[in-house]
């Protein structure tokens, strides 16, 4: 009983400290729209690096991953986690630098609809619509995902109603991400991922030491069949009647191992495809103070992810040999971490480790809810139905859309025998495949149009619940995951309809040609002002002082 305290403390301070960062930036954060779902476009490359990172690996990192490898072994989380450290490195490289100066020319979009929007140049908020309304339906999914990780947590730790401490735990998130906005979101992150890093050094570290050291753990680890190949899958012999791993003489009993074929393999390295579409990172780029401060983010950024990657996956493996016959259901590996912190860690030490987990499901509901807030109050609300609504008037939008997510989430993280990492994988594929090569065609082909970006999304999403539903369980080369074909799919729906439609105008293709140069553009060569209708281009005339 003393023990919990101590670790319940500790978290309570966790707890008191984030909620504090929210009212502090909560006068800022409410200024403006721009400020409140992007912080204004200030936050340096630490707090970029980070936050993005904290917000995209969620309770999965410290759960859903270190599960999977204890209970099946090293290939599924080692291929998964090669993919992913591929793909946030690709990201940061051929994405991050140009979104956030192509987001300027474009209008100074603040959100990635709005992007997408003024990028394609749709006056009808057709774009921005269609993808504002993805972004809702995947991230309700993702926000279930990191409650479900939260009621997890607690009820591992003090045996506490998991729904009780759900609904919790989802408050503590939704109080701090109403109030104060992106730049709570950001630096909120910025802690939590330097606290997820430490918790899993923390926990790696002690958990070799107390297995036998590393020559004792390999050969524990060998001796169950496929349990540390690339190329096979450990499978846990489970009771029929209980649905657990059978125990015999005090060994968990595993049978022949399945083979880990190319397809599977494909299927796990498509995961890093997913970056180019996931909003909550790709915000991060919009909202960084200089482009040029873009390298330095993505060194710290992509250290941080192949460190914490390989973490987790190493936490998992060893925890096998450490606690061979603890953990019988894929649902309860998935405590493995928390298990390991309680058992190693002095007590209050423990509750800043396990804050970690709690960290990594705040940081990344937090910002799900913050990008889809801004997708509906920016870009569906004052994009399409009331374009002269005033800052108060979307943020209040934006604040029902929070309650609105905050439920739903509580809805789908009701089950808690929900496995953390199906549901990741769902909602992942889902966004990679919407805006994934959207993305990727807005930054660098200048034939791409409003028609193909419109056709790209709608096939991308369809595709993934097509796939997911009917085609995958077909078996055979059609069980590779979701993302890979809908992602083709998508960047063959974007080049085709762009190529048998309509050209880019001048307006669009002249953006495009000269976004990367410096200074950036604000003419065209003839000396015209950079908007379509000639109204406006009289307005903006007169508003420059160049008119009579």
């Amino acid at each position: 009983m003393a023990n919990d305290f101590w670790i319940l403390l500790a978290m309570v301070i966790y707890f008191a400290a984030m909620l504090s960062i929210g009212f502090i930036y909560s006068k800022r954060s409410n200024s403006s729209s721009k400020e409140y779902f992007a912080g204004g476009r200030g936050v340096g490359p630490w707090l970029t690096a980070l936050s993005a990172e904290a917000s995209d690996m969620s309770g999965w990192l410290l759960m859903g991953l270190p599960g999977l490898a204890y209970f099946t072994g090293a290939a599924d989380p080692l291929w998964t986690a090669l993919g992913l450290a591929i793909g946030t490195y690709l990201n940061w490289k051929i994405v991050a630098r140009r979104l956030r100066r192509y987001s300027v020319v474009a209008g100074d979009a603040i959100t990635i609809p709005d992007f997408f929007a003024k990028r394609f140049h749709d006056r009808k908020g057709v774009i921005s619509t269609i993808s504002a309304i993805i972004i809702l339906v995947f991230f309700c999914v993702y926000v279930g995902s990191c409650f479900v990780t939260v009621g997890k947590l607690f009820s591992a730790l003090f045996g506490f109603d998991y729904h009780l401490m759900m609904v919790l735990g989802a408050l503590v998130v939704f109080v701090y991400t109403i109030v104060g906005g992106y730049l709570s979101v950001v630096m909120t992150d910025f802690i939590q991922g330097l606290l997820m890093f430490f918790a899993l050094a923390v926990v790696f570290v002690g958990t070799v030491a107390s297995a036998g050291g590393i020559g004792e753990t390999v050969a524990f680890l060998r001796a169950i069949p496929g349990f540390i190949s690339g190329t096979q899958v450990a499978s846990p012999t489970l009771d029929p009647q209980t649905g657990k791993q059978i125990v015999e003489a005090g060994k968990a009993v595993f049978g022949a191992p399945t083979d880990y074929g190319i397809i599977t393999i494909v299927s796990m390295l498509a995961w890093g495809l997913g970056y180019f579409g996931m909003p909550q990172v790709l915000v991060r780029f919009l909202s960084i103070r200089d482009a040029e401060e873009v390298r330095k983010s993505r060194i710290i950024a992509t250290s941080w992810c192949v460190l914490s990657l390989a973490s987790a996956v190493c936490i998992g493996l060893v925890g096998r040999a450490m606690m061979p016959t603890h953990l019988l259901t894929g649902t309860d590996a998935e405590t493995i971490f928390i298990v390991l912190a309680q058992t190693l860690l002095p007590s209050f030490v423990c509750g800043v480790v396990v804050s970690g987990i709690f960290a990594a499901s705040m940081s990344s509901s937090s910002s799900y809810m913050i990008i889809g807030a801004s997708a509906m109050g920016e870009n569906i609300f004052r994009g399409l139905f009331h374009k002269k609504a005033t800052d108060r008037q979307v943020m209040i939008v934006a604040r029902i859309t929070l309650v609105v997510m905050f439920l739903f989430g509580c809805l789908v993280a009701y089950d808690q025998n929900s496995s953390i990492f199906q549901v990741v994988s769902y909602a992942w594929a889902g966004l990679g495949a919407s805006f994934g090569p959207l993305m990727l065609c807005a930054l660098y082909w200048r034939r791409a149009n409003k028609v193909g970006a419109v056709a790209g999304m709608v096939s991308g999403t369809a595709t993934v619940f097509i796939w997911h539903n009917l085609v995958k369980p077909l078996g055979g080369v059609f069980a590779i995951y979701e993302l890979l074909p809908a992602f083709l799919v998508s960047l063959l729906c974007i080049v085709v309809f762009s190529l048998v439609t309509e050209k880019p105008n001048d307006q669009m293709l002249y953006e495009f040609d000269h976004y990367m140069d410096d200074p950036l553009p604000g003419t065209l060569p003839s000396g015209s002002v950079l908007v379509d209708e000639p109204m406006e281009a009289m307005e903006a005339e007169v508003r420059s002082g160049k008119a009579e």
